[in-house]
């Protein structure tokens, strides 16, 4: 079976995958964060912190409880770094430099996983596992707290209430994510994931040298890696290496994985707000547009312009030979679509046209489904700007789901998306006065270009990729782009949140003649303009100068 085939027959069974859970998994997801029963763990982690769980919060109480579990959460995973030596399981090595560690901090507690360091020779397995993968349950539970926040905004009846933000972090983790990721390390391994706690394995090479491999826990962080849609590899490979992704059927696995929430949380939002059809409409703007990039990616990396990958055929550079071009493709767009950022090949070696697809995914704000809850809340967002715009061209009042949408949420919108845009070009341009960073984009043209881009976009939208090519261990790269983290996951998720705060304290308005419908087609295109308009305006001419210029070079 040719390699394209192979590829196809993927994506058909990642579709069919998907379309058997979407509506089960889908109404499950409304009933977690609907329904007022508590499991009786969830009481006891409720008394145990201090929460009354039946009490709702406003959104500044809301937005308190996010910020203050954050910033906790950064500052333990700090100190985890920093006092490695004195944990279990160090394996003999020793703490984590300062800047590197709030750089790691800030990646996993935002749900980046950005990682500038090689984790088989930094970390020891206790701060992998007390510390990164823990990050990884919360920061993912975090971001599905915030989606849900929004949809209550939609449906509330003017009590200005969003919900409890323990109640749901709790719940995301105890009824979503923990059993979810249990299941899947039990299939991983069964793959033929690798479950060790042993420091490596001895392996005699064809050289006839003896070897040690690298080993972890590797199957139950990867599980929670692309269930939370977080990216960090627990080896440096990440989905590329043999004992973190086996096989072809590994691969498939942990795709559904990272789309299984995202796509679900729509079928959940129909649900929640007592019209399915709003659910389908988010739905299809996302597969549109992965299916798109998609397909540009595919046809890039199937015919570039490059002499050595014109003599090869492909753009097989930096592809592992077990998944080849088009599943490598795959991988690329939907982890860069979901803010995931793992990866099973190497991006710096996409082409110019592949590689500024997988850029481009993230500058539409990953939205393409996103990320876990953040994708949920983004294309939101952008809704209510697409009804907005459409109630400027009729000269009516807009609203979105019988709530009207005027200065404040109008604001509160717009805040949230111009976050993202704001630090990734500031970001790119100081990043570019730095002599180091400079060299990069001097010896490499557009390609090095690119790189500073692509790290700054991937900071800014919490995915955590990278185009390896770019040197990130000086102090100003570990520093910035750790701040850059913190701003693109927290700010917007402010603006989030006092979105849902003027939306709850209105009652829902009576649908008539003149209401704008969002449940069909026309809306469904409508939205989906509106995201690739605000991503071409705002960042055409950088694209220009880096991987459409390498693309037509």
């Amino acid at each position: 079976m040719s390699p394209f085939l192979v590829g196809l027959v993927q994506v058909v069974l990642l579709l069919a995958l998907l379309a058997a859970v979407h509506r089960p998994f889908g109404d499950y997801l409304a009933h977690v964060y609907s329904t007022e029963r508590h499991w009786r763990v969830e009481r006891a982690v409720y008394r145990l912190v201090g929460v009354d769980g039946s009490a709702r919060q406003r959104w500044p109480g809301y937005a308190a409880g996010v910020l203050g579990f954050s910033l906790a959460s950064v500052l333990l995973l700090y100190l985890l770094q920093r006092l490695q030596p004195l944990l279990p399981l160090d394996l003999g090595r020793g703490a984590v430099e300062p800047a590197m560690a709030f750089n790691t901090a800030s990646s996993f507690a935002t749900n980046t996983n950005w990682q500038s360091y090689v984790p088989e020779q930094v970390l020891g397995h206790g701060v992998q596992l007390a510390g990164l993968t823990v990050q990884n349950f919360l920061s993912a539970a975090v971001g599905m707290a915030v989606a849900i926040a929004l949809v209550r905004g939609f449906t509330a009846d003017g009590d200005d209430r969003i919900g409890n933000f323990w109640v749901d972090i709790t719940r995301g983790v105890t009824r979503v994510l923990l059993p979810v990721a249990a299941v899947a390390a039990v299939l991983l391994v069964a793959l033929g994931a690798a479950m060790s706690f042993a420091a490596g394995i001895e392996v005699v090479g064809l050289d006839g040298r003896t070897h040690t491999v690298a080993t972890a826990p590797i199957a139950s962080q990867e599980a929670i890696k692309v269930l939370g849609t977080n990216g960090g590899g627990v080896l440096n490979a990440n989905s590329a290496h043999p004992l973190s992704n086996p096989s072809g059927a590994s691969n498939l696995l942990q795709l559904f994985l990272i789309l299984v929430i995202p796509v679900s949380l729509t079928r959940a939002f129909g649900t929640l707000v007592g019209d399915r059809a709003q659910g389908r409409v988010l739905l299809s703007v996302m597969a549109g547009i992965c299916g798109a990039m998609l397909a540009v990616a595919w046809f890039a990396e199937s015919h570039p312009n490059g002499p050595a990958a014109l003599a090869a055929g492909a753009a097989v550079e930096g592809k592992e030979t077990r998944f080849g071009v088009p599943l490598s493709a795959l991988y690329a767009v939907i982890t860069t679509g979901t803010s995931t950022g793992a990866v099973n090949t190497a991006h710096d070696s996409l082409t110019g046209l592949g590689g500024g697809a997988a850029l481009l995914n993230m500058l539409l704000g990953e939205i393409a489904p996103g990320g876990v809850g953040a994708g949920l809340y983004g294309i939101l967002v952008l809704a209510v700007v697409a009804v907005f715009l459409a109630g400027l061209m009729v000269g009516r009042t807009p609203e979105y789901l019988g709530k009207k949408l005027g200065r404040r949420e109008i604001t509160a919108a717009a805040l949230s998306l111009l976050v993202m845009p704001t630090a990734v070009l500031l970001g790119t341009g100081l990043a570019l006065l730095v002599p180091s960073t400079a060299a990069a984009r001097d010896e490499g043209g557009p390609h090095g270009l690119t790189e500073v881009l692509y790290a700054f976009a991937s900071a800014a939208n919490n995915n955590g990729s990278a185009f390896a090519g770019l040197t990130a261990t000086g102090d100003f790269l570990q520093t910035g782009l750790g701040l850059v983290m913190l701003f693109g996951r927290f700010l917007p998720m402010l603006a989030v949140l006092a979105l849902a705060g003027a939306l709850a304290r209105q009652r829902p308005a009576p649908r008539t003649a003149g209401t704008l419908p969002t449940g069909g087609p026309l809306f469904a295109g409508l939205l989906g303009g509106t995201a690739v308009l605000v991503a071409a305006l705002t960042f055409l001419p950088a694209l220009a100068l880096g991987p459409i210029a390498e693309a037509l070079a």
